[in-house]
């Protein structure tokens, strides 16, 4: 069986769109990266006290907490966005109706993500209660 690339195709390492190669690692080092971060948050969560608003409140405001709670909000958002267009480029065939769609994935996801880290850093940052 020949094989049907080119030599330069061959050399590149690239397919037909040029761009599957990238999306594919980026879907893997996201899921890679989600393994511990979920660990991690199930974990910490589990080992408070209480689930009480004062208690999570202090366990956002330290550092790494803080820091780890947002790099798990961008990471799942990112991962997600990627699974939904794939989703979207194997199954709508319409060219304005994928953009359309894919545009407005990014951008739900990018509001989510926006939104979730917002509200971190609010409880994080909000004065303690007593």
């Amino acid at each position: 069986m020949s094989n049907l690339r080119t030599p330069l195709r061959r050399a590149l390492g690239t397919g037909s769109a040029h761009s599957g190669t990238g999306h594919w690692w980026a879907q893997r080092v996201t899921a890679a990266a989600l393994v511990p971060l979920t660990l991690w948050f199930a974990v910490s969560l589990w080992l408070l006290p209480d689930l009480a608003y004062p208690t999570l409140r202090g366990w956002l405001a330290a550092p790494v907490s803080g820091f780890l709670a947002m790099l798990l909000v961008a990471v799942l958002a990112y991962h997600a966005e990627l699974g939904a267009s794939v989703i979207v480029e194997d199954y709508v065939h319409t060219p304005g109706t994928r953009l359309s769609l894919l545009l407005g994935l990014r951008g739900l996801f990018l509001v989510a993500a926006g939104l979730a880290v917002f509200s971190i850093l609010r409880i994080a940052f909000a004065a303690p209660v007593s």
